[in-house]
């Protein structure tokens, strides 16, 4: 129940997201399908993929598509009243805010489903973080974009820490759901935390300045 909450939730925030990524970039109502479906599912089939889930869930289940570009279509029958809401700057900004949640909800889901595979719980870590970052770099790239992940950001980290916390609570007994919150609030907290201290990684010129 946790992990198909998570994963659906997860699906909805990141297909608007990928959406609205998709309207700013100028793209018609096919362009905005592809990313709102690219975004939201792109990192759970690498995941699904790498633990040997195949066929993804994303392919098997239509209610994943189905959420995705109904959520893509919404969004864009809606432009012209989503084009008109602030985005707003900093933590308080709302789609920094629902890229925060989107991400951690992912996460958690992709480490509960590798955790559930029996995957180790190191590598169950990195398909979290796959998870919760694999459609935003499908989405940059589709967009021509260096991926968010590769430049000066607290993102794909907030993720690594939320699939870990969630991972260390696991070993220590606590119920998944009660894990889930757990990595899923580290995940959030730290990437609006470092949006609104404009925290980022060092780079190699930061280092030698």
């Amino acid at each position: 129940m946790v992990l198909a909450v998570a994963d659906m939730a997860g699906t909805v925030l990141f297909a608007v997201e990928g959406a609205m990524a998709a309207l700013r970039g100028g793209l018609d109502l096919f362009g905005v399908l592809v990313l709102s479906f690219a975004t939201a599912l792109g990192g759970g089939v690498l995941r699904d993929l790498l633990i040997g889930a195949a066929p993804p869930t994303a392919l098997r289940d239509w209610r994943y598509p189905a959420m995705a570009f109904a959520a893509g279509g919404a969004t864009f029958a809606g432009h012209a009243i989503v084009g008109q809401i602030p985005v707003g700057q900093g933590p308080l900004g709302w789609m920094t805010t629902l890229d925060a949640a989107g991400l951690s909800l992912f996460a958690v889901a992709g480490t509960e489903k590798a955790l559930n595979r029996h995957i180790p719980p190191f590598s169950a870590v990195l398909m979290g973080t796959i998870t919760g970052v694999g459609g935003g770099t499908l989405r940059d790239l589709l967009l021509a974009q260096v991926p968010a992940i590769l430049r000066v950001d607290v993102y794909a980290t907030a993720a690594l820490l939320g699939a870990a916390v969630m991972t260390a609570a696991i070993r220590l007994g606590v119920a998944p759901r009660y894990a889930a919150l757990m990595g899923g609030g580290a995940c959030f907290v730290l990437r609006m935390v470092s949006v609104w201290r404009h925290w980022a990684l060092p780079t190699a010129a930061g280092l030698a300045g």
